[in-house]
Protein backbone atom coordinates (compact mmCIF):
# COMPACT_ATOMS: atom_id res chain seq x y z
CA UNK A 1 0.00 0.00 0.00
CA UNK A 2 1.25 3.43 -0.92
CA UNK A 3 2.11 6.07 1.75
CA UNK A 4 -0.23 8.80 1.83
CA UNK A 5 1.42 11.98 0.59
CA UNK A 6 2.48 14.62 3.84
CA UNK A 7 -0.25 17.17 3.60
CA UNK A 8 1.97 20.50 2.68
CA UNK A 9 1.86 23.51 5.47
CA UNK A 10 -0.95 26.14 5.19
CA UNK A 11 0.57 29.64 4.55
CA UNK A 12 0.12 30.78 8.35
CA UNK A 13 1.54 27.60 9.67
CA UNK A 14 4.48 28.40 7.34
CA UNK A 15 5.03 32.02 8.59
CA UNK A 16 4.31 30.55 12.31
CA UNK A 17 7.52 28.15 11.61
CA UNK A 18 9.79 30.87 10.23
CA UNK A 19 8.66 33.37 13.33
CA UNK A 20 9.17 30.36 15.85
CA UNK A 21 12.31 30.01 14.49
CA UNK A 22 13.39 33.38 14.62
CA UNK A 23 12.14 33.54 18.17
CA UNK A 24 13.97 30.69 19.57
CA UNK A 25 17.29 31.44 18.26
CA UNK A 26 17.17 34.95 19.78
CA UNK A 27 16.49 36.97 16.83
CA UNK A 28 13.79 38.52 18.59
CA UNK A 29 14.75 38.83 21.93
CA UNK A 30 11.86 38.10 24.61
CA UNK A 31 9.87 41.01 25.51
CA UNK A 32 10.04 42.79 22.39
CA UNK A 33 7.60 43.45 20.25
CA UNK A 34 6.78 41.80 16.66
CA UNK A 35 6.08 43.89 13.86
CA UNK A 36 2.80 44.93 13.29
CA UNK A 37 0.29 43.19 11.13
CA UNK A 38 0.49 44.93 8.63
CA UNK A 39 4.16 45.26 8.68
CA UNK A 40 4.17 41.04 8.55
CA UNK A 41 1.67 41.30 5.95
CA UNK A 42 3.84 43.12 3.13
CA UNK A 43 7.32 40.84 4.69
CA UNK A 44 5.15 37.48 3.84
CA UNK A 45 3.43 38.85 0.76
CA UNK A 46 -0.11 37.15 2.50
CA UNK A 47 -3.10 38.96 3.73
CA UNK A 48 -3.41 40.07 7.37
CA UNK A 49 -5.60 37.17 8.02
CA UNK A 50 -3.10 35.20 7.02
CA UNK A 51 -0.71 36.60 9.56
CA UNK A 52 -3.23 37.12 12.32
CA UNK A 53 -3.93 33.31 12.15
CA UNK A 54 0.15 32.79 12.54
CA UNK A 55 0.55 34.86 15.42
CA UNK A 56 -2.14 32.73 17.22
CA UNK A 57 -0.43 29.61 16.29
CA UNK A 58 2.46 31.70 18.12
CA UNK A 59 0.31 32.66 21.22
CA UNK A 60 -1.38 28.59 21.51
CA UNK A 61 2.53 27.58 21.85
CA UNK A 62 3.44 30.05 24.61
CA UNK A 63 5.53 31.92 22.37
CA UNK A 64 4.11 34.88 22.30
CA UNK A 65 1.65 36.81 24.51
CA UNK A 66 -1.24 39.68 23.34
CA UNK A 67 -2.77 41.54 25.86
CA UNK A 68 -6.75 42.32 25.36
CA UNK A 69 -8.43 45.96 26.26
CA UNK A 70 -10.86 45.93 28.95
CA UNK A 71 -14.42 44.90 27.96
CA UNK A 72 -16.96 42.00 29.19
CA UNK A 73 -16.39 38.63 28.69
CA UNK A 74 -18.06 35.28 29.91
CA UNK A 75 -17.08 33.21 32.75
CA UNK A 76 -16.86 29.60 33.78
CA UNK A 77 -17.92 28.82 37.35
CA UNK A 78 -16.36 32.31 37.93
CA UNK A 79 -13.07 31.78 35.73
CA UNK A 80 -12.89 34.10 32.62
CA UNK A 81 -12.44 31.96 29.53
CA UNK A 82 -10.13 33.03 26.89
CA UNK A 83 -12.76 32.20 24.00
CA UNK A 84 -9.67 33.56 21.65
CA UNK A 85 -8.52 29.73 21.61
CA UNK A 86 -12.29 28.58 21.06
CA UNK A 87 -14.46 27.23 23.74
CA UNK A 88 -13.64 23.39 23.89
CA UNK A 89 -9.73 24.94 25.08
CA UNK A 90 -10.68 27.43 27.06
CA UNK A 91 -12.61 25.25 28.79
CA UNK A 92 -10.55 22.62 28.36
CA UNK A 93 -7.74 25.09 30.51
CA UNK A 94 -10.12 24.85 33.45
CA UNK A 95 -10.23 21.60 33.81
CA UNK A 96 -13.67 20.83 31.81
CA UNK A 97 -14.22 18.58 29.00
CA UNK A 98 -16.78 18.92 26.64
CA UNK A 99 -18.23 16.93 24.32
CA UNK A 100 -19.97 18.21 20.70
CA UNK A 101 -23.07 16.89 19.28
CA UNK A 102 -24.01 18.75 15.62
CA UNK A 103 -27.77 18.96 15.46
CA UNK A 104 -28.05 21.15 12.42
CA UNK A 105 -25.89 21.51 9.38
CA UNK A 106 -27.06 23.07 6.36
CA UNK A 107 -26.31 26.22 3.70
CA UNK A 108 -29.35 28.25 3.18
CA UNK A 109 -30.01 31.70 1.72
CA UNK A 110 -30.56 34.35 4.40
CA UNK A 111 -31.31 38.00 3.20
CA UNK A 112 -32.60 39.77 6.18
CA UNK A 113 -29.31 38.37 8.24
CA UNK A 114 -27.30 39.73 5.19
CA UNK A 115 -28.86 42.82 5.05
CA UNK A 116 -28.46 43.09 9.24
CA UNK A 117 -24.87 42.19 9.09
CA UNK A 118 -24.20 44.60 5.86
CA UNK A 119 -23.01 41.79 3.68
CA UNK A 120 -23.37 41.71 -0.09
CA UNK A 121 -23.91 37.80 -0.36
CA UNK A 122 -27.19 35.84 1.89
CA UNK A 123 -25.86 32.66 1.82
CA UNK A 124 -24.54 31.48 5.03
CA UNK A 125 -23.33 27.70 6.24
CA UNK A 126 -25.39 27.52 9.23
CA UNK A 127 -23.88 24.85 12.51
CA UNK A 128 -25.98 23.82 15.37
CA UNK A 129 -24.35 22.42 18.07
CA UNK A 130 -24.90 20.98 21.45
CA UNK A 131 -22.17 21.32 24.16
CA UNK A 132 -22.02 18.55 26.90
CA UNK A 133 -19.48 18.50 30.12
CA UNK A 134 -19.35 15.29 32.21
CA UNK A 135 -21.14 14.76 35.03
CA UNK A 136 -23.57 18.13 34.19
CA UNK A 137 -25.36 17.34 30.93
CA UNK A 138 -25.73 19.62 28.11
CA UNK A 139 -24.33 22.98 29.38
CA UNK A 140 -24.67 25.13 26.11
CA UNK A 141 -26.95 25.57 23.08
CA UNK A 142 -24.54 27.26 20.17
CA UNK A 143 -26.25 28.67 16.52
CA UNK A 144 -23.31 29.45 14.52
CA UNK A 145 -23.80 31.26 10.81
CA UNK A 146 -20.56 31.99 8.91
CA UNK A 147 -20.47 33.49 5.21
CA UNK A 148 -20.92 30.04 2.86
CA UNK A 149 -17.29 30.50 1.33
CA UNK A 150 -15.29 28.00 -0.46
CA UNK A 151 -13.11 27.21 2.09
CA UNK A 152 -15.71 27.02 4.82
CA UNK A 153 -17.41 25.04 2.73
CA UNK A 154 -15.05 22.32 1.96
CA UNK A 155 -14.07 22.23 5.53
CA UNK A 156 -17.35 21.43 6.76
CA UNK A 157 -17.37 18.83 3.94
CA UNK A 158 -14.33 17.11 5.70
CA UNK A 159 -15.90 17.26 9.31
CA UNK A 160 -14.46 20.05 10.93
CA UNK A 161 -17.69 21.17 12.16
CA UNK A 162 -17.78 18.74 14.75
CA UNK A 163 -14.53 19.90 16.38
CA UNK A 164 -13.30 23.89 17.48
CA UNK A 165 -14.69 26.29 14.97
CA UNK A 166 -11.74 28.58 15.56
CA UNK A 167 -9.61 26.12 14.26
CA UNK A 168 -12.02 25.53 11.24
CA UNK A 169 -12.42 29.09 10.67
CA UNK A 170 -8.50 29.84 11.00
CA UNK A 171 -7.78 27.49 8.73
CA UNK A 172 -10.88 29.07 6.08
CA UNK A 173 -8.51 32.83 6.70
CA UNK A 174 -11.43 34.11 8.79
CA UNK A 175 -9.77 35.30 11.54
CA UNK A 176 -11.85 37.74 13.88
CA UNK A 177 -10.34 40.97 15.05
CA UNK A 178 -13.28 42.70 16.52
CA UNK A 179 -16.87 41.82 17.18
CA UNK A 180 -20.07 43.03 19.21
CA UNK A 181 -21.63 41.03 22.01
CA UNK A 182 -25.34 40.96 23.23
CA UNK A 183 -26.01 39.49 26.41
CA UNK A 184 -29.77 39.07 28.04
CA UNK A 185 -31.46 36.33 30.11
CA UNK A 186 -34.29 34.71 28.47
CA UNK A 187 -36.59 31.95 28.87
CA UNK A 188 -36.22 28.06 27.09
CA UNK A 189 -38.75 27.67 24.12
CA UNK A 190 -40.44 23.87 23.96
CA UNK A 191 -37.92 22.96 21.11
CA UNK A 192 -35.00 24.73 23.13
CA UNK A 193 -35.78 22.78 26.63
CA UNK A 194 -36.58 19.55 24.82
CA UNK A 195 -32.72 20.06 23.09
CA UNK A 196 -31.11 21.01 26.79
CA UNK A 197 -32.68 18.72 28.65
CA UNK A 198 -34.91 20.83 30.97
CA UNK A 199 -37.96 22.63 31.37
CA UNK A 200 -39.95 24.98 29.19
CA UNK A 201 -39.83 28.53 30.77
CA UNK A 202 -36.38 27.88 32.72
CA UNK A 203 -34.04 30.66 32.01
CA UNK A 204 -31.00 30.50 30.64
CA UNK A 205 -28.28 32.69 29.85
CA UNK A 206 -28.23 34.08 25.78
CA UNK A 207 -25.79 35.81 23.87
CA UNK A 208 -25.06 36.72 20.61
CA UNK A 209 -21.58 37.22 18.96
CA UNK A 210 -20.56 38.84 15.62
CA UNK A 211 -17.14 38.67 14.69
CA UNK A 212 -15.45 40.12 11.62
CA UNK A 213 -11.81 40.20 10.65
CA UNK A 214 -9.25 43.53 10.72
CA UNK A 215 -11.39 44.41 7.43
CA UNK A 216 -14.37 44.15 8.90
CA UNK A 217 -15.56 41.65 6.62
CA UNK A 218 -18.29 39.00 8.73
CA UNK A 219 -15.98 36.08 10.32
CA UNK A 220 -19.00 34.31 12.20
CA UNK A 221 -22.96 35.66 14.00
CA UNK A 222 -23.12 32.83 16.55
CA UNK A 223 -26.37 32.86 19.63
CA UNK A 224 -25.81 30.56 22.07
CA UNK A 225 -27.89 29.28 25.21
CA UNK A 226 -25.47 28.81 28.23
CA UNK A 227 -26.56 27.48 31.37
CA UNK A 228 -26.38 30.45 34.19
CA UNK A 229 -25.48 27.56 36.70
CA UNK A 230 -22.04 27.58 35.59
CA UNK A 231 -21.96 31.09 32.84
CA UNK A 232 -21.94 34.67 33.73
CA UNK A 233 -21.20 37.34 32.51
CA UNK A 234 -18.28 39.80 33.95
CA UNK A 235 -17.00 43.38 33.16
CA UNK A 236 -14.01 44.94 33.40
CA UNK A 237 -13.80 49.08 33.57
CA UNK A 238 -11.20 51.87 34.26
CA UNK A 239 -11.72 55.34 35.51
CA UNK A 240 -10.10 58.14 34.04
Amino acid sequence: MATPAAVPPLKHEKIAQVLEGEIRRGSMPNGRRLPGETALAERFSVSRNTVRAALFELGAAGLIATRSGKGSFVTFDGNPLDVELGWARALQEQGVVTRIEVVLLDEITDPLLAAELGESSDRFVIIDRLRSADGEGVIAYERSRIPALPAVQDAVADGQASGSLTAMLRGAELIAAQGEQWVEIRRLSVDEALLLGRTPGDSFLWSRCVTRDADGNLVENVESLLDPGHFSLHFQFAQS
